[in-house]
């Protein structure tokens, strides 16, 4: 009987040490880790070469750590932390390659507006600003007017805003451009601007990604204008 007993407790010990052991290869499971669709989000903050299997005590440090950040000279120094903010988040962010492909959007946009396109405005800006964009042309349509913009080149695109919104990555874009803006009415006659001369525009347009999407592309989530 004693026998018996002494082997019972035996197990008892060996399967606690086994478990021991378990809980501190695996970590604490609280039923609240990363499902597979949220991995882009975990490989966003996951420093290089750490052991998913076992709590990386040096993961905050590596996380935390300055982060060089190669932008373009003409980023204001108070831009530049929001853009490192960005980089911590998603790692395969560049500033000119964000520049090149806001640049290609902003004159999607314009055109698909001009042109009163809503399914490629509706690629390319979130719902919000679909929203607005359909108001104007509902009330363009209702007028009887019709545009006849071009834009004939743009100057400069430059970062002039960055920060996180939670896991939303947020850039703004100051555009200096060269356009043709004339609105004619249901007579074909010009209500507003000239075809012969172009005028000078300055906008500023905030464009937004989520860092943990599988999906590349930006939104344009705002629009503004300079004098």
């Amino acid at each position: 009987m004693q026998s018996g007993w002494f082997e019972i407790f035996f197990l008892a010990m060996l399967a606690g040490f086994i478990g021991l052991r378990l809980y501190h290869v695996l970590g604490r499971r609280t039923g609240h880790e990363n499902s597979s669709s949220e991995k882009p989000v975990a490989d966003a903050f996951r420093p290089a070469g750490a052991d998913l299997g076992r709590p990386n005590k040096n993961a905050r440090k590596e996380v935390e750590a300055p982060v060089s950040l190669d932008v373009p000279a003409d980023i204001a120094p108070e831009v530049r932390p929001g853009l490192e903010d960005i980089l911590r988040a998603d790692r395969g962010f560049v500033a000119e390659r964000f520049l090149a492909g806001a640049q290609g959007a902003y004159a999607m946009v314009l055109e698909a507006f001009w042109k009163g396109d809503e399914a490629a405005l509706a690629e390319l800006v979130s719902d919000e600003m679909l929203l607005n964009f359909r108001a104007a042309l509902d009330a363009r349509k209702t007028a009887g007017e019709r545009v006849e913009n071009r834009l004939i080149h743009v100057d400069r695109a430059q970062i002039v805003g960055a920060h996180m919104n939670g896991s939303m990555a947020e850039v703004t874009v100051r555009f200096d451009a060269e356009i043709v803006s004339v609105t004619r009415d249901a007579e074909g006659r010009v209500i507003a601007g000239d075809p012969a001369s172009s005028v000078e525009t300055h906008d500023l347009w905030t464009f937004s990604h989520h860092v943990g999407s599988n999906d590349p592309s930006w939104l344009l989530i705002a629009t503004d204008e300079e004098e």
